[in-house]
């Protein structure tokens, strides 16, 4: 059973900690689900990627945030991320012998929840409050993520999901997209595998490919993968595309490596 822990007051400021059952710990897995950074979608989405990697033999904390309509957006959802993320130096049950989160510590983000997952393997900035990075990331793996923002909002996705969620658009508050836009942010701290769905048409493959060119163009480590599957194989066990997650996840904890 998953352990539930708080990282601040609002009821939304939680994660849930699955352990693997009795085997060596591979590392840390951090969970963030989509939903276009809207209210109406949970964890939930995250808690069978949790099961399954958790019976692999990752440790995985399956991270909820406040999401637009319910105090979350901008600042509050990047706030959240990373004091979720921070939170886990301080869950006993995960530290290993040496009172460390076990490594590496990767990040798995899918759709809106990939955005969150690059954005927070850089400084974690929000331009105001800025917390300290007590948990680093060592790698993420993005499942067709919402990866630039500028271009998500110019194609109007889901309804106009990015300026909703960021309250504005680029040109009415370009310093908020500098800070909130993955591919504004470039090189990542850590290497990024952007996996995209073959057939996924909810999130265009243009904002992974636009994503991956920025940060080559910085110097950065990505690496960008077609999957077999729709938009949502990547977060369902024992699909082809969750196959693909797999590898990755295998290959994050390699380049993680050195």
């Amino acid at each position: 059973m998953p352990q539930r822990f708080s990282y601040g007051g609002h009821p939304d400021q939680f994660g849930e900690l699955t352990l693997p059952p009795g085997q060596p710990v591979l590392g840390t897995v951090v969970i963030i689900h989509g939903g276009y950074w809207r209210s109406g979608y949970t964890l939930e989405l995250g808690r069978p990627a949790a099961a399954d990697l958790a019976a692999r033999g990752w440790a995985a904390v399956n991270l909820e945030y406040r999401r637009a309509g319910n105090g979350g957006g901008w600042p509050e959802t990047f706030q959240d991320i990373a004091a979720g993320i921070d939170a886990m130096a301080d869950l006993k049950a995960l530290q290993d012998p040496q009172g460390e989160v076990p490594s590496p510590v990767i990040a798995l983000g899918h759709s809106a929840g990939g955005h969150l997952a690059v954005w927070a393997a850089g400084n974690r900035s929000t331009g105001g409050r800025s917390p300290g990075t007590r948990v680093p990331l060592a790698a993420v793996v993005s499942q067709s993520g919402v990866l630039d923002l500028r271009l998500a909002h110019d194609l109007g996705l889901s309804d106009g999901a990015v300026s909703n969620f960021l309250g504005a658009g680029p040109e009415e508050d370009p310093e908020r997209y500098r800070l909130a836009d993955p591919t504004l942010l470039v090189p990542a701290g850590a290497p990024v595998f952007v996996l995209h769905g073959d057939r996924d048409t909810t999130v265009p493959l243009k904002l992974a490919e636009s994503y991956t060119a920025a940060a080559e163009a910085a110097g950065g480590y990505t690496d960008l993968r077609l999957v077999p599957g729709d938009h949502y194989g990547m977060i369902t066990p024992e699909t082809p595309a969750w196959n693909g997650v797999l590898q990755a996840m295998a290959d994050a904890a390699k380049a993680a490596a050195g």
